[in-house]
């Protein structure tokens, strides 16, 4: 029986209406910050961000786009004068970013507060304590995916390929707390020849290595949660990383790409930008 959709779209809507009965409880708009860049899939996403958040009633302020020329201080400028300001109550860094700009760093100088990503140093240790408030928007996207199956995780062998610091590693931490039989699989995996091994046992696998169907679908154990953060444009299409027609009839359940994870996860930067307006005023459940 061929593999169930998991539906980023339909989830997404669900977690739309959610939020906007949130939204009408506080009685002021939360304000997102944005930097982007010039590039294309930068400016796509971040329209999709605006139409989302002007839908919902959160105000976005994005000066920009930056040219890929931008440099740190200019960078630094504008996270800092967003730090200081108590009408601003996120802020977001679109990545991939030009190569002058250190993404940890970047990070690194964002409030703690207002890391709708999750994934500044103060947030990343929360997370491995398992209290952090904000967590990473994609990985937090992947749970809701995984979530939306109703399989129990715990005592399942969960494998995650790509460990990045925006997906691979957050979304190990989150199984983790789900009691998952955690396994993280990278580049020094398939140079030892192993990462067929590892999917091949995977009771749900994750992945987010941005390498066009790069996980083969006989690989996949049959019954397994696959879920594909890969985002590749091959011939004027977009697919995963995971070959899905062929893993899709062996699966249980599947995300698609596009409309996936990546519907989940715009709308996980406005749950973000929602607790983030939290934490600043009094950290109101």
């Amino acid at each position: 029986m061929p593999a169930q959709l998991l539906d980023g779209r339909a989830t997404a809507s669900r977690i739309k209406q959610e939020l906007k009965a949130g939204l009408a409880k506080l009685g002021q708009r939360p304000t997102l910050g944005v930097l982007h860049f010039g590039t294309p899939a930068s400016v796509l996403y971040q329209r999709a961000q605006a139409a989302i958040a002007a839908d919902l009633g959160i105000r976005i302020e994005a000066p920009g786009p930056f040219p890929e020329t931008v440099q740190p201080a200019e960078v630094e400028r504008v996270i800092q004068k967003w730090n200081s300001a108590a009408g601003i109550h996120g802020i977001f860094v679109h990545q991939p970013m030009p190569p002058q700009l250190d993404p940890q760093w970047i990070s690194s100088l964002i409030d703690p507060r207002k890391d709708v990503e999750g994934i500044s140093p103060q947030n990343s240790a929360r997370r491995f304590f398992a209290k952090a408030r904000i967590g990473s928007c994609t990985a937090l996207a992947v749970m809701e995916l995984i979530e939306s199956t109703g399989v129990a995780l715990e005592g399942k062998d969960a494998v995650v390929v790509g460990h990045s610091e925006i997906v691979g590693r957050p979304v190990s931490m989150l199984l983790l707390d789900r009691l998952a039989t955690t396994t993280i699989c990278h580049v020094g995996t398939a140079k030892a020849g192993r990462l067929e091994e590892h999917v091949r046992r995977a009771d749900v696998l994750v992945v987010a290595i941005g390498r066009p169907q790069f996980i083969k679908g006989a690989w996949i154990k049959p019954g397994a949660i696959v879920i594909d953060v890969g985002i590749n444009v091959v011939g004027g299409k977009v697919v995963g990383d995971v070959e899905f027609e062929a893993a899709k009839g062996r699966a249980a359940f599947i995300s698609p790409v596009p409309g996936g994870v990546g519907p989940v996860t715009v709308m996980m930067v406005m749950k973000n930008t929602i607790e983030a307006f939290k934490l600043q005023h009094g950290g109101a459940a």
